[in-house]
């Protein structure tokens, strides 16, 4: 068992959100009580579960809190800061296992630069579940994680720590808008970026997903929990992101991909188009050639090929997620939603 620290005002808050899931909370908790760090407190907020979720907070000695749900992780995290009073608030989702030296990195980043109001860490290149989508995706963040050290403009609460004061600022996350798992830390984010304050991502700050992917569950969250709220939010916001994976080269390579996607089915009635077709597809290949040279080291040729095809499918859905996000954020001013509003106390740094 591991004995929390007394202290009222420990350096770190760790919230852990949990519905149900309590194959990867014991994983989760387990990775939290090997931390090296140890002026850290952890919270789990269970969110209505009807698995039994107290008994595994309890065997490691952390502070437990039920609230009547499933109203979302958005809520969740909202409460447990609450009753949090660490200086940073790090939040760790049910299926990510941290690294020993996880906590000791946010503790660190945030005494070696005051300047710095928001962390986020990266997903590591070992996926605990071994099936081929579960690798492919989870390695897939890997890589754009890898990718995006330094100054971002979002967050992520799977792996992310924040100042309590900015959080609470900000009012935390939008628990109305996000009643389930969704971009709700992408929006905290965005905010927060507009608003000046500086949000960086340190790729060796890293956890083990443990989430085990099948394509029905790929396309519902990238299309529907991530990439139409996504496009609405740009919208909302007038802006478009610049970071992760929405950077100019993903948009150009959704573009070029349904360009490829026409001329490929108009070659059916001119036979010439396909060469368009090759034309655009090779491009595309080439703006990605770093992305599947990862692939090919990690893995090898056959894993690789097998990546081609849905990258193209992500794509595809993402040119979609866009359509519709648009479509749906032009029927939503009818209703005269305003967008989310800075909060009257934020400033610039």
């Amino acid at each position: 068992m591991v004995k929390q620290k007394s202290q009222e005002h420990p350096v770190l808050a760790v919230v852990v959100p949990v519905y149900n899931s309590t194959a990867d909370l014991k994983h989760c908790l387990a990775a939290l009580a090997a931390s090296e760090f140890r002026d850290f407190q952890v919270l789990v907020v269970d969110d209505g579960s009807t698995e039994p979720v107290k008994p595994l907070v309890d065997e490691h000695g952390f502070a437990y809190l039920r609230i009547a749900g499933p109203g979302g992780p958005a809520r969740a995290r909202n409460r447990g800061v609450a009753l949090q009073n660490g200086r940073y608030v790090v939040f760790v989702d049910a299926d990510v296992c941290v690294h020993k030296d996880t906590l000791a990195r946010f503790a660190a980043a945030f005494a070696s630069d005051q300047t710095i109001d928001a962390v986020i860490g990266s997903y590591d290149d070992a996926p605990a579940k071994p099936n081929f989508l579960s690798q492919y995706k989870n390695l897939f963040h890997h890589y754009v994680h890898q990718k995006s050290d330094g100054r971002i403009g979002t967050f992520w609460s799977g792996c992310g720590a924040i100042r309590r004061e900015v959080f609470l600022g900000f009012g935390g996350f939008d628990e109305q808008r996000y009643r389930r798992p969704a971009i709700e830390d992408i929006e905290l984010g965005t905010w927060l970026n507009a608003a000046g304050h500086k949000i960086v991502l340190d790729s060796q700050i890293k956890g083990k997903h443990l989430k085990c992917w099948t394509l029905r569950n790929l396309l519902k969250t990238d299309i529907f929990d991530r990439g139409v709220p996504w496009t609405r939010l740009m919208l909302r916001a007038g802006s478009l992101a610049n970071t992760l994976n929405v950077k100019p080269s993903q948009r150009l390579s959704v573009a070029l991909a349904y360009l490829m996607l026409f001329f490929a089915t108009a070659a059916l009635w001119w036979p010439l188009f396909v060469f368009v077709a090759l034309a655009l597809a090779a491009t595309v290949t080439l703006l990605n050639l770093d992305f599947y040279r990862f692939f090919l080291a990690r893995s090898g040729v056959w894993f690789t090929l097998r990546v081609v095809p849905l990258h193209w499918l992500y794509f595809w859905y993402c040119g979609f997620s866009v359509i519709w996000g648009t479509l749906l954020h032009y029927l939503e001013k009818t209703s005269n939603e305003p967008a989310m509003p800075l909060p009257k106390d934020a400033h610039a740094k």
